[in-house]
């Protein structure tokens, strides 16, 4: 059985804008295999980020092929990506994202009402997910309640809610302080080790990819072969 859960052949995107031609991601190959934590790594505009709102189908690639969980996203609907999305794929902004006038519990179970499941159950998974992430005890707080790695923690729950394939993180630690994002690290490691989640998180924090299985390097839009790294990158991990 194939557990490759996200394929790319020649990958690329591009944008135009005034008259300008920018590529973001140009010809990009990878697999990355079930029960993987993958740090995508590079600074910041090299494409790391187009690389994984490409693998969410929040965006759609200018050339190659992308196959994520056996299905080819470039011939998907727009509607069809959406079910797709709900169904495979959780997402973790830098930025947190919640509902300011939704709680914990309200934001956590947003996903989940695009499901069948009736109200209690959506809130009975709302609790489990928030319990998994440590918040039990802030179900009822809204996010200006909470501190920054508690706000991640509920996206993080969030994300997972529906229990999805896979787990795409971008730069989950980029708003928080060392103390918060080496508790969200360790949540993530702990989501990958335990429960055997597929993670990809784009980061430019090599203390933040000390977490992760494997490392890729992605520089001037170009992913970089295995074990290769930008000549000019000052701070690699070991």
């Amino acid at each position: 059985m194939d557990d490759v859960v996200i394929r790319t052949r020649n990958l690329s995107k591009e944008y135009v804008r005034d008259e300008f031609r920018v590529v973001a991601l140009k010809n990009a190959n990878i697999e990355i295999h079930r029960g993987e934590f993958i740090a995508l790594m590079g600074p910041s505009g090299s494409g790391k980020s187009t690389l994984l709102h490409l693998a969410a189908a929040m965006d759609r690639p200018s050339g190659g092929d992308l196959e994520v969980m056996g299905s080819q996203l470039n011939s998907l609907s727009d509607s069809e990506i959406a079910r797709w999305r709900n169904r495979h794929v959780g997402f973790v902004f830098q930025s947190f994202n919640l509902i300011p006038v939704l709680t914990a519990l309200e934001n956590v179970e947003l996903p989940l009402k695009l499901t069948h499941l009736k109200k209690g159950e959506r809130m009975q998974h709302a609790a489990t997910a928030l319990k998994l992430v440590g918040l039990d005890d802030r179900m009822g707080h809204f996010p200006r309640q909470l501190s920054g790695g508690q706000e991640q923690r509920v996206a993080i729950a969030r994300a997972i809610v529906t229990d999805p394939d896979i787990l795409l993180c971008d730069e989950p630690t980029g708003n928080l302080d060392a103390r918060s994002a080496s508790e969200v690290l360790t949540l993530l490691s702990r989501l990958n080790k335990e429960f055997g989640k597929t993670i990809v998180m784009v980061t430019h924090d090599p203390h933040a990819a000390h977490f992760a299985t494997k490392v890729r390097y992605i520089d001037k839009g170009e992913l970089l072969p295995e074990g290769q790294a930008p000549e000019d990158w000052k701070a690699l991990p070991n």
